[in-house]
């Protein structure tokens, strides 16, 4: 992870630096390309005998390749990869049903259960902003869509006392999408993520099929 993150201040340095030192008014330019995220989760599509999903949270960093439309730079994509740590307050206790993971709710549990996720995103955005090339301070508006791998997923929590933990377990769905939206002024944007594609597969509550997603509302930092 520390590697990664080097990696992406060390591109997006030698970017800056090319950047300014050509540019002139009216050229196309390069624009927001780092990014830092701090989000409040929210699970959505919970079985109905789960009793909310608590306060749960998650932030992420990546880098974004800024690939203008028009001349101007106002209209642009965004292609780029990051990493993302969410935790969730989910209310699902891990058993084992004829030597097969299953997924039971337990009232008991549901306030010390979690949910932590380390996950690779592939943010694909439509970009739209006030910039100029000398004009730093803009309002901006980007949408697109976000495809998640999850690196590792961890599911704990305490019954009697006791801590019990699941690392990776195989109901859960590794590769997820979601739509995104941002839009604010200078440093101080709007995020929301809406997730598509549900967080475990194969996974049923009695005979009703299990189809979590998960939402995120918060902030979002955008560096050159």
């Amino acid at each position: 992870m520390k590697n990664l993150i080097l990696f992406l201040l060390f591109t997006n340095a030698i970017c800056l630096f090319g950047q300014k030192d050509s540019l002139q008014l009216g050229d196309a330019y390069l624009e927001d390309q780092l990014y830092f995220g701090i989000t409040f989760n929210q699970l959505l599509n919970q079985p109905i005998n789960v009793i909310g999903s608590g306060f749960s949270y998650g932030v992420s960093a990546g880098y974004v390749r800024d690939f203008s439309i028009v001349k101007s730079g106002k209209v642009a994509l965004g292609l780029g990869i990051g990493y993302a740590f969410d935790s969730l307050k989910h209310g699902f206790k891990v058993g084992d049903k004829n030597s097969t993971i299953v997924l039971e709710v337990d009232p008991s549990i549901q306030s010390t259960s979690s949910l932590k996720l380390h996950t690779l995103e592939f943010p694909l955005e439509l970009r739209w902003r006030t910039s100029t090339a000398n004009r730093y301070k803009f309002w901006r508006i980007y949408s697109g869509i976000k495809i998640s791998y999850n690196l590792k997923n961890t599911i704990e929590y305490t019954t009697n006392s006791i801590l019990s933990t699941y690392n990776n377990i195989e109901r859960f769905n590794k590769v997820q999408y979601g739509l995104t939206f941002s839009a604010g002024y200078s440093a101080f944007n709007v995020n929301l993520y809406y997730g598509l594609t549900p967080l475990f597969k194969d996974a049923n509550i009695g005979a009703k099929s299990i189809e979590t997603k998960i939402i995120k509302l918060g902030m979002v930092f955008y560096i050159l």
